[in-house]
């Protein structure tokens, strides 16, 4: 049958509470990067602001715990308070169900929440937890998404350490099933690494065995590419020939590597300004209608804060957005649904074993035409 989107309900503004709601206040910004008194502050669920008597607009690119900013061609901005300028008009009201001209749209998808007893087994996800039709379920979302939406990847450097999860992800890529990546200089360095001397941190990626000297090849690896002025122009000298950078560099996709004050090196592409790296981040993420974040707690927590549970791709029928959590740590996926990322879902098992699990799957539904066209 294949994957079908699940229809978007709209409010009814025509019944209490909305119907006789006022509409919304706006402030100025008196201080650049300070929001006024009483701002809204943004959520990952639909929100629509009555700008008119009977004129309710679905905030668009929206993202949690951000502003609203009525512009003067009278369309809404969604923008992180770092970003106000003097003289913005900021949403006010604290109010979510109308009484201050701002509703937030919670059950806009209408998923089924069936019976539940009040006793039951199992009802945590932990690492017993069955995710066999998360897998057939994911398949079918990347294969429409491939073709209707945009596949976002949050990638920790545990997706390079072996070989056959590396291997793997160059394929998906090859597939078409990335179309943008957020990364930090790890990723980006280990993979070059394994690129480079068939190692990452030192250590053979099919074996493990640890090569003599080998805590000197991610440096090495960093040394060469920035000497070469960065990942493209070696690929294009035919110093880096494989691997998943030299698969998103020749498939043209668009990435962010993010610093961090850990970093060595870094390589030349790595954004060190926190605030550009999020703006960068942002640029990608608000384009997503799929992410899965890959064994990386703090990128995984940085998307989930930039990812809205719903996406407007064109007209004013929302859609919702995937959030697709891979750790095998339990401390990971439920830090990451504390931080307010409600729309997540999370597969605990290792990254390599998630990879090599997910390519099958895709390669086998490929071969028998599921997905190729």
């Amino acid at each position: 049958m294949g994957f079908v989107l699940p229809r978007y309900h709209v409010p009814d503004f025509a019944k209490p509470p909305l119907w006789d709601a006022p509409l919304v206040e706006f402030a100025e910004v008196a201080q650049a990067g300070v929001a006024p008194p009483d701002y809204h502050a943004t959520t990952i669920h639909p929100e629509y602001l009555q700008i008119r008597q009977g004129c309710w607009v679905l905030l668009k690119e929206s993202r949690m715990d951000a502003v609203v900013v009525l512009q003067p061609d009278g369309m809404l901005d969604v923008r992180e308070i770092r970003r106000l300028q003097v003289g913005d008009r900021v949403a006010c009201g604290r109010g979510e169900h109308g009484e201050n001209g701002i509703y937030v749209h919670t059950e806009a998808f209408g998923e089924p929440q069936g019976s539940r007893d009040k006793f039951a087994f199992r009802t945590r996800l932990t690492r017993e937890t069955a995710f066999s039709i998360d897998y057939d379920e994911l398949y079918e979302l990347l294969e429409y998404e491939r073709t209707n939406g945009f596949i976002l990847w949050v990638l920790g450097p545990a997706a390079v350490f072996d070989h056959d999860s590396r291997q793997a992800l160059v394929e998906i890529i090859r597939r078409g099933y990335m179309h943008g990546l957020l990364a930090g200089n790890a990723l980006a360095a280990h993979d070059i690494e394994g690129s480079l001397f068939g190692t990452a941190l030192g250590q053979e990626l099919y074996s493990k065995r640890p090569v003599p000297l080998g805590h000197y090849q991610h440096l090495d690896a960093i040394n060469q590419i920035r000497a070469l002025g960065g990942i493209q122009e070696a690929i294009a000298a035919g110093v880096v020939r494989d691997g998943v950078m030299h698969a998103v560099a020749q498939n043209r996709i668009p990435f962010v590597l993010a610093g961090s004050i850990r970093d060595d090196g870094p390589l030349p592409e790595v954004i060190v300004d926190t605030e550009q790296a999020q703006d960068r981040m942002r640029q990608l993420a608000r384009r997503a209608t799929t992410a899965i974040a890959l064994a990386t707690q703090l990128h995984s927590i940085a998307t989930g804060n930039m990812l809205p549970s719903y996406q407007v791709p064109g007209n004013d029928q929302a859609r919702p957005v995937y959030f697709y959590v891979v750790d095998m740590s339990e401390f990971a996926v439920d830090k990451l649904a504390n931080r307010g990322s409600l729309s997540s879902r999370s597969i605990l098992t290792n990254v390599q074993d998630f990879l090599v699990t997910l390519e099958r799957g895709l390669s086998k539904r490929c071969q028998w035409g599921v997905a190729e066209k």
